[in-house]
Formats: structure tokens, C-alpha cells, sequence
């Protein structure tokens, strides 16, 4: 940087390289002799599934992590990264999947902060004679002086981006860069930065789990299984199933059966009616003005994070007390107690299940009896719990979903994700389902776990049951739903049969733009 503190005026992309990266925690090896090599000025996908070994790969690269064994070379020479402060005077930065700004600040604000020579008095006048010198080299455009927290969230994941070509990075990690993202806004960050490494001013390491995003930007893909590189190549080489081979190796992956026609003609089972209620600041509400869901057919609500998903999702789950409107299953006022729920068979999955489906420390046993444990075969209630009975009930739902647990007795909290909700889906779908309501079911888990999860919630869809699917993953939605809402500032702004939907329309409506 220059001695005024303004941001490096000539950058050139670095290349990158792991030899022999190895990491352990105690007797656990996360990562095993990981070799990659990114080229300066190529578009590089890093794949794997979930504790595969890529978020441990890039934290010993970004000096989060000192790595057992293993060097680091950048442009061919052999660096030593101890902690972040080495990697960022390389020219190594790193955007998050979750936002690091400040909301109450404007992105100017934000940008000079993030400089580690900041000076005690900041001369404002220079600075921003400085950033708009800078914005004019800068593949986006964003209004420096407006408070973050007013940004859409493509502008706040473009600002993440501009702050480390601020601090002068020559190479970025993007964890997930578009998990929150529209279509368009997703099909613009990554083209502008695809840009930035053909005109050989950046490298990116990009981690995804998005495949046609890969093959869309990406040069060359590496896949981590095991905490191994277990595939590597040219993009233009490899297929989806080809870098899915590679991720899962030869385990199977549970197929998604057969659709039968959603019947128009189908008794509504879910009907909401003028819903209003709070949301989490208490300052707005959301506002659903009407919503019925059939038998047999799966809804989809579509939208950004933060536009009233969760609260209406609490309000179906009983957690949230609605202002105003009504709630209906199967024409019978609905409330959400436990006894509704049971006699309504009604089932709710929220997202995040180990803190809001479970109690972590009760055994799995425990877990999956939740429902049935106070009432014997026939529905009526028990003067005294069956021990034996509740273990013979959780092994049956065990064996039947495929749940990998070394004991009965093992506390849920110590399962991987994906069994976490394998439990949650075995106790909700066991029984008769009139309605299963469910939020983002694959968040976070691996590409195994997303098939076998996704199979049961079409399996319901087809054996009757109707779903109400609300999930921040678009391409989960056009895969599983019959029908889509756009959910945006709190209200369903945007209805499409599936048959008849268009990407970039449903974006602008998730962006707010109608």
C-alpha cells in the first residue's frame, strides 16, 4: 500500500500450491498428504463432501492452522504461514460463506477499517478521493456511502469480494460464495471474477458444492474424499457424474423414485388464510395472504435468508403466536399442540435439527421415540414407559433409514449431521404423514445424505402426504417442488407451477424486484 494508506494500485494473480499437506487432531488425520497446485490466473473448484477435508485444506493455507507436515508455495517459492498476517502480506485472502462487515457502517466505512495501517485520524476527504480511484478499476459498482445493513445481499457478498482486492489479494478462497445469492446475482459475482482471472489480475479457489456453477466458471476441479485427493482435472474433461464418482466413491446414493402427477383435484390439506404475525426485531411482520397445500403435491417457498421463512415456519410449528389469520389441516383450526399434531398427522422438520428437533444429550433411542413413547399400538395413552419396547421401536427405524449410530445409547449430539436428520426424518415419517412441513432438510450435509433425504420427502409427496418445502437451496426446490412461492420482505410475492418455471424471473422476485 501506498504511504497514505490507500489500497494497492497493481496486483498480479498468484499461484498457489499444497505439498504434502497434512493435518491431524490427536490420533484423527483431517487431512492426509494433499498435494494441489492452482495455477496463477485459473478459476479452481474444490469439492468433497461434508468432512472431506476442504475447510481444514484452505485453513492451513489462510495460516489458521499450522499443518502437521507439508509445505506451502506460492509462485514457485516456498513460504511458511504461520497465522493470517503471513498469508495477507502474500497477497492471501479469503470470503466467507457468512458476511464479516459491519452493518451500522457505510462500505466505505467498512473498507478503510479492514486496513491494518489505518491511521488514529482518518483524513475522510483523501480516503474518499482514494476509493473512488479504486471503485474505477473494480469489476462492481456499489454505493460506497450507504450503510451495509441497507445493501441486498449480492451487494454485500460484491462489497466481501472488494475488500480483499482492497487489501490487495492476488489469490481468494470463496467458501460457498453464492449460498445466498439469487440466481442472477450468483450468475454475476462469479462471471465478474471469472473475468478478473482471464485478464490474470487474481486466482480463486472456489468451494462449492454447486456442480453446475463448476462447470460453468471453473477451469480445473480438485476432489477431497476422506481427507485425500482422490480426483483432479480439467473441468472440460468431467461430467456431474464424473466429479460425483469422485466425491462419493463407491458408496450408493439413494435414488429419488418415480413422480406421479400432482392431482389438481386433490383435497387441500394445509390452508392459511390473511396470517399475520411478528418477526424476530418485533418492528415488522409478515403478512401471508393465502396458501393451500394439496395432497400428494409438494410446495416450494422460495427466498432469500432473512425475509420471513423462519417466522413462518415457527408460526406452523407453534412457536410463534400469529397476530391475526387462520391456520387449517384438513378444515380443522390448527394451533400446533402436540395433540393436533397427532391427530391431524401432522409432522414438522425445521432446519438446524440437533438444536430444534432433538434433545443432544438423550440417546438416539430416546430421540426417535419422542412421539410415540406416552401411547401404546392403538394411540392410547400409557400409565408407564416400555423401556424395551422404546429400543426395539428405534432399532426397527434404524435398520429402515439407513442410520449410522454405534449404539443405541450414543447421544444424538455425537452423530454426524446427516444422521441427525436421518433420526429426525425416521421419527417424523414414521406412521401416517398428512402433512410434513419442512425447511431446509439438506443444509450443510453431504451429497449422499441430500439424496437420501431428498428420496423420502418425494417418497411421502407420492404415498399422499403434502409438503410445504421452504429452503434457500433454488435448485432443491425446482428438483422436488410441484409448485413454487417466492417468499420476500415477509410476504409471497410470486406463484409458478413448476412445469412453467422461469430462473431468472423467480431471482428478481427472491432480489425484491417485481
Amino acid at each position: 500500500m501506498s504511504d497514505a494508506g490507500s489500497p494497492r494500485t497493481e496486483t498480479s494473480a498468484a499461484a498457489v500450491e499444497t505439498v504434502g499437506m497434512t493435518m491431524r487432531f490427536g490420533s484423527f488425520t483431517a487431512l492426509d498428504d494433499v498435494s494441489v497446485r492452482i495455477a496463477a490466473g485459473s478459476f479452481h473448484a474444490l469439492l468433497g463432501e461434508n468432512g472431506a477435508g476442504k475447510s481444514t485444506l484452505v485453513k492451513c493455507m489462510m495460516g489458521f492452522y499450522r499443518p502437521t507436515a507439508g509445505q506451502m508455495m506460492v509462485d514457485d517459492h516456498e513460504v511458511k504461514v504461520d497465522n493470517p498476517r503471513d498469508a495477507s502480506a502474500l497477497g492471501l485472502g479469503m470470503v466467507y460463506q457468512h458476511f464479516t462487515l459491519v452493518p451500522s457502517l457505510t462500505a466505505a466505512e467498512n473498507l478503510v477499517i479492514s486496513r491494518e495501517d489505518v491511521p488514529r485520524v482518518i483524513d475522510w476527504r483523501q480516503e474518499q478521493t482514494d476509493l473512488s480511484a479504486f471503485m474505477e478499476r473494480m469489476p462492481f459498482h456499489l454505493p460506497l456511502d450507504v450503510p451495509v445493513r441497507e445493501l441486498a445481499a449480492g451487494e454485500k457478498q460484491k462489497l466481501e469480494i472488494i475488500k480483499q482486492l482492497y487489501l490487495g489479494r492476488r489469490f481468494l478462497v470463496l467458501d460457498e460464495p453464492t449460498s445466498v445469492l439469487t440466481p442472477g446475482e450468483a450468475a454475476e459475482v462469479l462471471g465478474l471474477m471469472r473475468t478478473m482471472t482471464e485478464g490474470g489480475d487474481l486466482t480463486i479457489l472456489m468451494i462449492s458444492h454447486k456442480f453446475h456453477e463448476v462447470t460453468a466458471f471453473a477451469d480445473e476441479v480438485s476432489v477431497l474424499r476422506r481427507g485425500r485427493l482422490v480426483g483432479s482435472g480439467k473441468v472440460a474433461d468431467l461430467d456431474h457424474q464424473a466429479m460425483a464418482a469422485m466425491m462419493i466413491g463407491e458408496q450408493s446414493v439413494a435414488v429419488v423414485d418415480n413422480r406421479a402427477d400432482a392431482k389438481t383435484d386433490a383435497p387441500i390439506v394445509l390452508s392459511v388464510k390473511s396470517l399475520i404475525a411478528p418477526d424476530r426485531t418485533g418492528l415488522k411482520h409478515i403478512d401471508i395472504g393465502a396458501l393451500d397445500v394439496r395432497g400428494g403435491e409438494i410446495v416450494g417457498i422460495a427466498g432469500i435468508s432473512g425475509n420471513g421463512q423462519k417466522e413462518f415456519l415457527e408460526v406452523l410449528a407453534g412457536q410463534r403466536r400469529p397476530t391475526t389469520g387462520e391456520v387449517e389441516v384438513k378444515g380443522t383450526p390448527y394451533t400446533a399442540t402436540r395433540s393436533e399434531a397427532r391427530f391431524l398427522n401432522v409432522r414438522v422438520i425445521p432446519e438446524e435439527p440437533l438444536r430444534n428437533a432433538c434433545a443432544p444429550r438423550m440417546t438416539v433411542a430416546e430421540n426417535l421415540d419422542f412421539r410415540t413413547f406416552d401411547i401404546d399400538d392403538e394411540g392410547r395413552p400409557v400409565t408407564w414407559i416400555n423401556g424395551r419396547a422404546i429400543r426395539a421401536y428405534a432399532s426397527r427405524l434404524i435398520a429402515q433409514f439407513k442410520i449410522k449410530t454405534t449404539s443405541l445409547d450414543s447421544p444424538i449430539a455425537a452423530l454426524s449431521g446427516g444422521n441427525i436428520q436421518r433420526t429426525v426424518l425416521a421419527r417424523e415419517l414414521s406412521g401416517e404423514v398428512d402433512l410434513l412441513i419442512v425447511s431446509n432438510p439438506c443444509f450443510g450435509l453431504d451429497f449422499s445424505a441430500v439424496a437420501e433425504i431428498r428420496a423420502r420427502i418425494v417418497r411421502a409427496r407420492n404415498e399422499g402426504a403434502a409438503v410445504l418445502l421452504l429452503s434457500e437451496d433454488l435448485d432443491e426446490l425446482l428438483e422436488l417442488s410441484d409448485r413454487l412461492f417466492v417468499m420476500s420482505d415477509g410476504t409471497l410475492t410470486y406463484e409458478t407451477p413448476i412445469a412453467t418455471a422461469d430462473v431468472q424471473t423467480i431471482g428478481r422476485y427472491m432480489a425484491g424486484h417485481r
